[in-house]
């Protein structure tokens, strides 16, 4: 239900156009009506010069039905069902989620949007099936995601695509695990050093090549070998076959992801390259996937069960009312092994 007002001339005033005319989304306004003190002073002066501005006067029976509570909440995986069932990051970050949400009154609802535009998860959220939802693994192509979060509360796995001042996510600090990995690469006297991106369509991609471009520059050096992947070993392979087929080939690589590295790694031996003997690699993660191949990988350990844990730390009390930190950063590490 659209929670509508009225202008003094009589002519309906939308909740949404006072979430434009503010600059924030509609649940900001949405909690600013009822009172919540989950809203930044910038975003609540902007919303309640707004209100006075448009004549807003919110409606009753709208407010009453949205106080309502389903006791439910969507995860929203803007992925097809092969990624998420392939990639361990998915499983650690939901069994995080669950960790949390079990020991609440709230149960979690999983759409796997890849193959839906968003209409029909969209709809659903936006129907008043559930409280809140959290979205992981977003793409600059998944504009649906605006209207969910236009709808309930949102806690975003990672930086949004689309930041804004009143988004709440949590984020591992990609930009400084891209860095460590490249900085290891170079204290052990690699100077040609590649990396394969995760798509750069996701800010995690964009974060962790920046992070790769801070070391090689801290270092002087000048000479890049970028190749995007898309964070499947698949992509992993493709994209080393295209450094493979350059003039030069690079003395070591960080890729982005581990299942990337595994894909990598497959490719490399069957050119005759050996790791990390010819080429030394680090990958990202640190999942299962980094101690199963030959040599088992130095990678950067991102925290995904924490991860989950804390984004549903901050929509529950969100859905309760209180005001968490709309950003929540987590630290990486390095851990070595053999690749390199």
């Amino acid at each position: 239900m659209v929670d509508t007002g009225a202008h003094t001339n009589g002519s309906a005033v939308t909740i949404e156009e006072v979430a434009a005319a503010a600059g924030v989304s509609r649940s900001t306004v949405s909690r600013v009506v009822n009172g919540s003190s989950a809203v930044s002073p910038t975003a609540l002066e902007a919303v309640q010069r707004a209100i006075a501005d448009l004549n807003y006067v919110p409606n009753r029976a709208a407010r009453s039905l949205a106080s309502r509570q389903t006791h439910a909440i969507a995860l929203v995986v803007p992925e097809d069902t092969t990624r998420f069932f392939g990639d361990p990051f998915f499983a650690a970050i939901v069994s995080g989620i669950n960790a949390r949400i079990s020991r609440s009154d709230y149960v979690l609802n999983l759409f796997i949007a890849s193959d839906d535009p968003g209409d029909k998860t969209t709809s659903y959220v936006r129907s008043g099936s559930v409280d809140g939802a959290f979205i992981v693994s977003h793409h600059t192509s998944d504009l649906y995601i605006d209207r969910i979060a236009a709808a309930v509360p949102v806690v975003y796995g990672g930086r949004p695509v689309r930041e804004r001042e009143d988004d709440y996510y949590v984020d591992v600090d990609n930009v400084r695990g891209g860095r460590e990995a490249t900085a290891h690469l170079i204290e052990r006297g690699h100077r040609r050093i590649g990396t394969i991106t995760g798509p750069l369509t996701m800010p995690a991609g964009i974060d962790r090549l920046e992070g790769y471009r801070q070391a090689m520059a801290a270092a002087g050096l000048a000479e890049e070998i970028v190749e995007e992947g898309d964070f499947t070993a698949d992509g992993g392979s493709a994209a080393v076959a295209r450094i493979l087929a350059q003039d030069a080939l690079p003395d070591a690589l960080f890729i982005a992801s581990d299942l990337m590295a595994r894909g990598a790694l497959a490719t490399l031996g069957l050119a005759g390259i050996r790791v990390p003997d010819d080429i030394a690699i680090v990958g990202f993660d640190d999942s299962p996937v980094a101690t199963s191949v030959s040599p088992q990988l130095t990678t950067v350990r991102q925290p995904s069960f924490a991860q989950g844990q804390g984004m549903a730390d901050v929509l529950l009390d969100l859905l309760a009312g209180r005001s968490p930190r709309h950003v929540t950063m987590l630290d990486t590490e390095l851990v070595v092994r053999d690749s390199v």
